[in-house]
């Protein structure tokens, strides 16, 4: 690849991967999410001595390549790159959102639309170099529609409304405390209620095959099709990539629907850093 040190990140608002890039060998590496809308500058160093096993003393780097979820705004990038070059004490730490991580990996250098489907949902137009026209990201409260929080809001939707029938209610209350005081409390009161409503997403993956849940899952992409994708210029024109574990997990359900809107389907990926690391690869040569 190179003879330089490189640490790429991908980084969601659930967990980071890692992967180190050094004398020609990779090695991967988790920490959880490292999202700059909920954490402080200490808080993500502290992340990096507890759960990154890398140590800054020992392991020389020359750039480290950052890519995350909440990185829309130049606070946010300068609180990840100042956190990233103080702890391992270098000058090239770059960050990028999540979405331009997502383009690079699954359009590489050429033109198409990239969409993320995971705890989250987002999407662009993607030139082969940059971003251009996306359409806005509201958060977990407005938008993210077809993300894991948006399925997770569904499936409780469902089970407090008691629109289950049998079968599906007694396994929901066999997976998940369905304490109504405890469930409002971590939504309205807690840390990370994203985090917390996307787990339940974990359900509809359990459950493939009833059709109470093919249709939310299919009624949530649906809501991110006519939302987003729709509004593209070029929608059928180009291929539309996805990455995701929503997008992974529920890949019939949306090539199934990009069939129906006449959309040329790309690669549906579950993490993009195979992608990363290949983009990075070719990025260096030129």
């Amino acid at each position: 690849m190179s003879e330089k040190n490189i640490l790429i990140a991908d980084s969601g608002s659930t967990k980071t991967d890692w992967c180190l890039i050094q004398n020609g060998k990779k090695k991967g590496l988790k920490t959880q999410g490292i999202n700059p809308y909920f954490l402080q500058e200490h808080e993500i160093m502290q992340i990096f001595d507890n759960e990154l096993k890398i140590n800054p003393l020992k392991t020389h780097i020359d750039e480290i390549h950052f890519y995350g979820a909440g990185i829309n705004s130049v606070d946010n990038k300068k609180r990840i790159e100042k956190s990233l070059k103080q702890y391992f004490n270098i000058k090239k730490a770059y960050s990028y959102s999540d979405m331009l991580a997502t383009a690079r990996a699954t359009c590489n250098h050429q033109k198409g639309i990239a969409c993320i489907l995971g705890t989250g949902s987002n999407s662009c137009y993607y030139d082969g170099k940059k971003m251009g026209f996306k359409t806005p990201t509201l958060g977990y409260i407005l938008g993210d529609e077809g993300g894991g929080t948006h399925l997770g809001k569904k499936i409780l939707q469902y089970y407090l409304h008691d629109i289950f029938d049998r079968e599906l209610k007694i396994k929901f209350e066999e997976s998940f405390d369905t304490n109504l005081a405890v469930i409002l409390e971590t939504i309205y009161r807690k840390p990370l209620p994203n985090r917390y409503l996307a787990h339940f997403a974990s359900f509809i993956f359990q459950n493939r095959g009833h059709y109470m849940i093919e249709n939310i899952a299919e009624d949530c992409f649906n809501d991110f099709f006519i939302n987003h994708l729709l509004r593209y210029p070029h929608i059928h024109k180009l291929p539309v990539h996805f990455s995701g574990s929503v997008a992974y997990y529920l890949k019939d359900i949306l090539v199934n629907l990009c069939n129906q809107y006449e959309i040329n389907c790309g690669s549906v990926i579950q993490k993009p850093m195979k992608g990363l690391i290949a983009y990075h690869a070719t990025s260096l040569e030129k």
